[in-house]
């Protein structure tokens, strides 16, 4: 298990903490859709809102972002956030996220709805993202690349 590291810095992901495994794979590889839904911790121990949707960036392979969907009722009035996944720490024995910013910090954030997505792809988007969260964006953490331009590694090429 990885410790916790709240700046993200031993890792290119989320961090794990706990003692919790099931059956089957996991915690360090997992199904995208099994996280959905998964409550989200501050770091005021405030339930904030649940998982949503995981965006992944297709060229990088790499999650980018788990959107965090906050209030509402059946999806009408609910605000959404997007995290940055490195600033994420999985928690399985509370089968939670939990994210080192206050409650208030991201009821600040303006987010976004549904029908109002941002451009996730904007380089400029990402970077404010990354800096309120306090993050190294995901994809300046590979040296010598620029976001969706990533190279394969020599030692997987032709698997």
């Amino acid at each position: 298990m990885s410790t916790y590291d709240p700046k993200g810095a031993s890792g290119s992901g989320a961090q794990i903490v706990g003692g919790g495994v099931g059956e089957g794979p996991g915690p360090e590889i997992m199904a995208a859709a099994t996280l959905d839904g998964d409550k989200v911790i501050t770091a005021d121990g405030e339930h904030v809102g649940k998982v949503s949707d995981i965006m992944l960036d297709v060229r990088s392979g790499r999650i980018a972002y788990a959107v965090l969907s906050e209030g509402g009722f059946l999806g009408m009035g609910t605000t959404l956030h997007a995290i940055p996944w490195t600033a994420l720490t999985l928690d399985t024995a509370e089968k939670c996220f939990r994210v080192d910013i206050t409650a208030q910090r991201i009821k600040d954030d303006p987010g976004f709805d549904k029908d109002h997505w941002p451009s996730m792809a904007d380089v400029s988007w990402g970077m404010r993202l990354h800096e309120y969260y306090n993050r190294q964006p995901y994809w300046s953490e590979m040296p010598g690349t620029t976001r969706g331009a990533v190279e394969p590694r020599r030692d997987m090429q032709g698997l």
